[in-house]
């Protein structure tokens, strides 16, 4: 279509639009205030998603821009932008595919696997000076995929018109016709034209029959019926209402539905707007999802060297005891708990799963007590450096309620050249485990057991245990030990209200690792909020390392801890898609 055609038939189609256009120029020169407001607030909302949309980090740029483009809902755009940080935007993502996904419970996603496939086609068949996935041909394959029928014509064709674009024979440019069977969203039997009027293999797409006609503009060839029999030019073809260059039907043919300018300017529209999604609706897995979140709880995971592609990651899970239910049998209250996790990549391929039973016995006198307390529970698993997702499912057996827990697991990765340290862990238990425990069994690292708080809140009569380890530390080629310091410090504010420190002679640690564990009292500290900062310094290679973490002092005994015990159900992994028998089973304290 010329650019003067869509031009004409935007004007005629758009007189709704410029109606209001003219009432406002005889109108007086201001604007009723609720009308200046809504403008104003437009204006700052399309300001705001610009912002937001330059703040975005590349890569979700590239996914927004790119990978989604065609298939996004305008409402999902929109909550992606308003996102605050990467960890939400990967969980939008998995979420994203999650809806489309016809069987939500597979591993796998055909949906999304099918996307993919249909983006690397277009880019290998229809690229033409741009990437194949910006063409218009692209475009379609990608929404829609592949057309039912597809017929392809070469530049310079003999064309024989219908009688409804007015008979006659031409030549034509380069064009194809793709035929789909059914588009949801829009009904059966849709025919979509691509033309290539310039020659370079870019088709775009067209609502115009007559674009492909490479005559339209040579005087005397190429004539319609109605044109040759009458002895008359292509001049009427020029003055058409509806931005074609079409001449009037002919035969006593009328054009059907499907021609009439509003239905081919509603399906050319339309084959170009995200599809629906078919599988999940946005507001319904938003529903679930506050359904099911009914067992709160805090969890938190840390990060430790096994070897330099090897991270062992403890996820330890913290469950208030009044979230759990308890059933009385022979002066015992009993709960059990199903717990299940997921490990996988950001493309959605499982690296690992686990799941467990916990079980936990109380004496009926115990049970008020214990309910002002928490239990814990365990898992370390190895893992590869690199970024993962972590969904975590925990179901109270006794009354059917679910908590879930989806985050993000960042596995570092520990360069062999540079000093190196682990997660910063505060424990409110740190002890020596016996020979045969060693590196046995959850909270035990090597030689010591280490249980974390992951809420982080400690009672004054109980000391806060300081875990970290570091590596990559310079060894003294004739002494063959490394020369270290490593200082704790505890702020309030930023005053300092305690300190500690150690070399690494005084530890009695030699080789390029160094594992500080301080114990530090808290019973000279008042109730509030804190910050424990380690700096560990490497005298020889001259680095230093310095990680901090807040925690809270309170009057009594804080979150403790009752005894329970664990019937692993089931202990598995998922390794690269093949299960492999788990190592180290959870525990729950």
């Amino acid at each position: 279509m010329s650019r003067l055609g869509r031009i004409v038939r935007c004007t005629l189609l758009s007189g709704a639009v410029f109606l209001p256009l003219v009432l406002h120029a005889q109108a007086p020169p201001s604007a009723p205030p609720d009308q200046k407001d809504q403008k104003a607030a437009d204006k700052d909302k399309q300001k705001n998603t610009r912002e937001l949309y330059k703040e975005l980090a590349t890569p979700y740029k590239k996914w927004l821009d790119e990978d989604v483009a065609y298939i996004i809902q305008d409402e999902e755009r929109a909550t992606f932008l308003r996102l605050q940080t990467n960890e939400e935007r990967e969980q939008f993502i998995e979420q994203f595919w999650q809806r489309r996904n016809p069987d939500p419970d597979s591993v796998d996603n055909p949906v999304k696997e099918e996307h993919y496939r249909r983006i690397a086609y277009a880019n290998e068949h229809y690229a033409s000076g741009i990437p194949g996935w910006k063409t218009d041909r692209g475009r379609i394959y990608i929404i829609w995929g592949p057309p039912d029928s597809l017929d392809t014509h070469t530049q310079g064709e003999q064309y024989n018109r219908p009688y409804t674009e007015g008979g006659g024979d031409t030549t034509t440019y380069a064009y194809e016709d793709w035929h789909y069977n059914y588009m949801q969203g829009i009904g059966q039997g849709i025919d979509l034209e691509f033309v290539d009027p310039t020659g370079t293999g870019e088709f775009h797409l067209t609502d115009d029959p007559s674009e492909k006609d490479a005559l339209t503009n040579v005087p005397g060839i190429g004539l319609t019926t109605a044109e040759e029999q009458n002895g008359g030019d292509k001049t009427d073809r020029f003055q058409t209402s509806d931005g074609t260059h079409m001449a009037a039907p002919t035969g006593g043919c009328c054009l059907p539905d499907s021609m009439s300018e509003f239905n081919r300017l509603e399906q050319f529209t339309k084959v170009q707007q995200a599809p629906p999604v078919q599988f999940k609706d946005l507001e319904q897995v938003v529903s679930s999802r506050l359904v099911l979140d009914q067992i709160h709880f805090t969890f938190r995971q840390d990060y430790l060297r096994v070897t330099s592609d090897t991270v062992l990651v403890p996820i330890t899970v913290q469950i208030p005891n009044r979230e759990i239910s308890y059933k009385e049998q022979s002066g015992v209250q009993t709960a059990t708990l199903d717990l299940f996790a997921r490990i996988s990549t950001i493309t959605g391929r499982v690296v690992q799963t686990f799941e467990d039973t916990i079980s936990s016995d109380i004496p009926d006198s115990l049970l008020q007590q214990s309910l002002r307390s928490a239990s814990l529970y365990q898992k370390a698993l190895p893992l590869r450096p690199g970024h993962y997702r972590l969904d975590l499912v925990i179901k109270d057996t006794n009354n059917g309620d679910i908590g879930v827990m989806n985050t993000a697991l960042n596995v570092p990765t520990f360069d062999d050249d540079t000093m190196g340290a682990s997660s910063l862990i505060l424990a409110d238990e740190m002890t020596p485990v016996a020979a045969r425990d060693l590196g046995v069994g959850a909270f035990v690292i090597g030689s010591t057991k280490v249980r974390p708080k992951p809420d982080e809140s400690f009672g004054k009569d109980q000391p806060l245990g300081v875990f970290q380890q570091f590596y990559n530390l310079k060894v003294d080629d004739q002494t063959h030990k490394n020369n270290a310091t490593v200082s704790v410090d505890v702020f309030q504010g930023t005053q300092s209200v305690a300190h500690f420190e150690q070399t690494s002679e005084q530890m009695h640690q030699t080789g390029d690792q160094l594992t500080l564990q301080q114990l530090v009292p808290l019973s000279s500290l008042a109730p509030g909020k804190y910050r424990l900062e380690v700096k560990a310094t490497d005298t020889l290679a001259n680095q230093t390392k310095t990680n901090s973490a807040d925690f809270t002092v309170t009057a009594d005994a804080g979150t403790g801890v009752t005894a329970a015990t664990i019937a692993p159900a089931s202990q598995s992994q998922n390794q690269d898609q093949s299960h492999s028998q788990d190592q180290g089973q959870g525990h729950r304290k």
